[in-house]
């Protein structure tokens, strides 16, 4: 069996950790921040929160496309470079527009980087350990996850957010130390692409193949922002405030022991096997978050949407790269992630709103909704394939 643990797939990981851990620990307190902070609404605070991701969509669609014309460690380099002067940058804000207009900015190095970096790591996975390597690759998003919005919620009530904006600059420049021992396969775009760099068709954006399967993940972007965006507020709101950073770490803990053997099972039985259960879990952690009565049913809540999400996002990805050819695998991560950002970064948006109308409980029935139709979605796309 082809080796997966090498050196550089250790350090790619490391540099996708630290990524997602500026994601997380800006995602949790941005919206409370804004609310704080500048006195913004619950909308505007949302977007505040959310702009990060719209900036991500926006500059993974140019990655996709150019990663190869640019070069893809110099790219991977300069965006990390730019995640520390943007993380600086939050430190003097003093309006909401400005706080606003950097979220976008700093999400675009984001998409940028992890764009590049995703990409990259599939030619260090060996293609019979595809849904295992990639995986591992996301256990350090469950990291983050778990680190991320505990960190950030006890510093930001302790200390204040510049402290935490300060843990972010750190991060970013260890960051950008070890992208420079990254070892990253360049790929030279073929005759057609260098006709085609300044087409910008949706094509020369979006891969056709993934967007079923993307589609499915917006979707569940959607449910999973509501979670990343108000989980706090709303549980202060039904009086279950020790029961918001604990949450995320139950949730990581859960993410990370599937993803140790959920790939496996993918690569061994098949897709179906795991994504159907992986939904059943979703429905039930949102059906109790929608319910909960005080910290204990909101932390339960966080084991089967640990199970669930968490093994979804590697078990996804590793759909849409074996679907597509090799020379694709950049723009089919890039749509994968544009239409999960898409979803994560509308969604405060989109269905925030109904707290104020229905009540803080009606956004998790929503999202129990989503994820119904993110099922349909997969079923229909899985029907598609089976009959081609």
């Amino acid at each position: 069996m082809n080796r997966l643990w090498t050196g550089n797939f250790i350090l790619a990981s490391c540099v996708n950790f630290i990524a997602a851990m500026m994601f997380y620990l800006l995602m949790t307190s941005m919206a409370s921040y804004a609310i704080r902070e500048f006195g913004a609404g619950q909308a505007v605070a949302g977007f505040a929160s959310s702009s990060f991701i719209l900036g991500a969509v926006f500059a993974r669609m140019l990655a996709g496309k150019y990663m190869d014309f640019v070069g893809r460690k110099r790219l991977a380099l300069v965006s990390m470079i730019a995640f520390v002067a943007l993380g600086a940058a939050y430190i003097p804000v003093d309006n909401i527009v400005v706080l606003i207009v950097i979220r976008l900015l700093h999400g675009a190095t984001f998409g940028l980087n992890n764009t590049v970096v995703s990409a990259a790591v599939q030619t260090m996975i060996p293609a019979e350990r595809r849904a295992e390597g990639t995986g591992y690759f996301g256990m350090t998003v469950s990291l983050a996850m778990a680190l991320g919005p505990f960190v950030s919620v006890l510093m930001s009530q302790k200390y204040g957010m510049f402290w935490v904006f300060v843990v972010c600059v750190v991060l970013s420049s260890l960051g950008t130390i070890l992208t420079l021992f990254v070892q990253i396969d360049e790929r030279t775009p073929t005759p057609e692409e260098q006709r085609l760099k300044w087409d910008f068709h949706v094509t020369s954006f979006i891969d056709q193949r993934s967007i079923p399967i993307a589609s499915m993940m917006a979707l569940c972007g959607v449910a999973i922002s509501l979670v990343l965006s108000f989980l706090e507020s709303y549980s202060h709101t039904i009086g279950a405030s020790a029961g918001a950073s604990w949450f995320f770490v139950v949730m990581a803990a859960c993410t990370f022991t599937s993803r140790m053997f959920v790939g496996r099972i993918q690569d061994r039985f098949g897709d179906d096997v795991v994504i159907y259960p992986i939904f059943v879990c979703m429905a039930i952690a949102y059906i109790l978050l929608a319910t909960a009565q005080g910290s204990g049913m909101v932390i339960a809540a966080a084991v089967p949407l640990g199970f669930g999400f968490g093994s979804l996002m590697p078990c996804a990805q590793a759909i849409v790269v074996n679907q597509s050819p090799a020379a694709r695998y950049g723009i089919a991560v890039a749509t994968f992630f544009i239409f999960l950002d898409t979803g994560t970064g509308l969604g405060p948006v989109l269905i925030g709103g109904l707290a104020n109308m229905w009540g803080p409980r009606s956004m998790y029935w929503a999202a129990v909704v989503l994820v119904a139709c993110a099922a349909v979605v997969y079923v229909m796309t899985t029907r598609r394939r089976t009959q081609l």
